[in-house]
């Protein structure tokens, strides 16, 4: 395959590193990873993981400045309904019974201090 093929573009680039940066930051609050990049035919979740009782299904979202809206700005009602539709699919192919909830960890700017926010329960 020809390097250039091989090569993601920038923002999908910053985008996997905005998620591991977020998976690090929960793990180090005593979250445990349970999976990354949970796909089925009605969206994408970010993270699953674990904390507890409790199963929590994390939407990262990363913004390089505020210029357009900050990063919890960004999450919609129709991005919220394709995340619960998502997690149902994912709690009825993996018969968990278990409570859970909806987390946000919003991160912006770049560079070596973006300000990270983890809201619990965010929808």
């Amino acid at each position: 395959m020809m390097q250039w093929m091989r090569k993601k573009a920038a923002h999908l680039r910053k985008g996997e590193q905005a998620e591991q940066q977020a998976c690090d930051y929960l793990q180090g609050q005593g979250l445990v990873l349970i999976r990354k990049n949970y796909r089925c035919k009605r969206g994408e979740i970010d993270l699953i993981m674990k904390q507890h009782n409790s199963l929590v299904f994390v939407e990262v979202r990363f913004r390089k400045n505020r210029q357009f809206g900050g990063a919890l700005e960004s999450i919609t009602a129709a991005k919220q309904n394709k995340l619960r539709l998502t997690a149902l699919h994912y709690l009825q192919q993996h018969g968990e019974q278990q409570n859970s909830r909806f987390d946000v960890v919003a991160i912006t700017g770049e560079g070596k201090t973006p300000q990270l926010e983890w809201i619990q329960n965010a929808f």
